[in-house]
């Protein structure tokens, strides 16, 4: 088996008595398009900039392309493209200076291929830098981080500020100039719809930990909502994996994970119900805001609830 790309075990960050990051393990094969999907403050940048070598994890194992970003950071740093919500330029500069500026610090920068992105995403090669829009901005940013041709992509919530038809034109850069060229790609986010269409896989983070790993496919296979009457509910099973239950004009609304072990669960008490397939911004809210309490212990709760 190949080493994978990305590999974070049992990490671990601090700051003074303040946890931020506790016990995450991740894996990520080459070639893949992965996900860390979190809510401000989940501890998504902080994993990113352990990563890249920028501050030091208090525990565990980082390895990026086989190498140890604490120990060596320049390595690292060749092999990653990186690009960040809050990505600096010279205002004064212009795309093409800003390329010839940076190809002195990447041994494998491919001058033809630099131009041939800042062409494809329509910059404009001598204006401004200060003067683009926030969008050609990111794109600019995207264009410098593959110009030296980087096996593996970080992306820190790079489409943060952008309009829906900026942010969906980005992404299907995205697939075009990173899926197509085999690159691993480490996209952090929590505009989810965007995110759906072009991850391979998902992490959640949430509190500092990894709540839940799968393939995008799987997750949205195994993560699903079920409709049963509310008197229904107090002769049904209580998930295992109950991520969310909600109640509305006499109906429950049941989100589980591991789906079709509950679903053949109601059906060998014939108990009818309705299966409600989610999004991956819906599974993504059950697991980081979902309320699994309340379930009835006994038929009669229904009973005293209804009368």
């Amino acid at each position: 088996m190949s080493e994978p790309a990305i590999l974070l075990d049992n990490l671990a960050k601090s700051y003074g008595a303040h946890p931020v990051l506790q016990d995450v393990s991740l894996e990520i094969p080459a070639g893949q398009t992965f996900a860390l999907l979190g809510r401000n403050g989940a501890g998504k940048t902080t994993t990113i900039r352990i990563l890249l070598g920028l501050i030091a994890a208090n525990r565990g194992v980082v390895r990026v392309g086989g190498f140890d970003p604490a120990k060596q950071p320049i390595a690292v740093r060749k092999q990653v493209g990186y690009l960040a919500e809050d990505q600096t330029m010279y205002p004064w500069m212009t795309p093409s200076e800003l390329c010839r500026f940076l190809a002195g610090f990447y041994p494998t920068w491919d001058s033809a291929w630099a131009r041939e992105l800042l062409n494809r995403f329509e910059l404009p090669l001598h204006a401004r830098i200060g003067r683009l829009s926030k969008g050609q901005t990111v794109k600019l940013g995207l264009a410098a981080a593959l110009a030296h041709r980087p096996p593996i992509v970080v992306l820190d919530d790079p489409a943060m500020g952008l309009d829906p038809v900026a942010r969906k034109e980005f992404n299907r850069h995205l697939v075009e100039h990173l899926q197509a060229e085999g690159s691993t790609v480490l996209y952090s986010s929590h505009l989810l719809d965007e995110v759906e269409a072009v991850a391979d896989g998902v992490a959640i983070l949430d509190r500092g930990q990894i709540v839940r790993t799968a393939n995008t496919d799987v997750l949205r296979e195994e993560v699903k909502q079920f409709v049963l009457s509310w008197e229904a509910i107090a002769e049904a099973p209580r998930p295992q994996r109950l991520l969310d239950l909600r109640r509305h004009e006499g109906q429950a609304a049941v989100i589980t994970d591991a789906a079709a072990d509950y679903q053949r669960q109601l059906d060998a008490q014939q108990i009818d119900y309705e299966i409600v397939n989610l999004t991956l911004d819906e599974v993504f809210e059950a697991y980081v805001i979902g309320r699994p309490e309340g379930w009835p212990d006994q038929p009669a709760a229904a009973a005293a609830v209804s009368a």
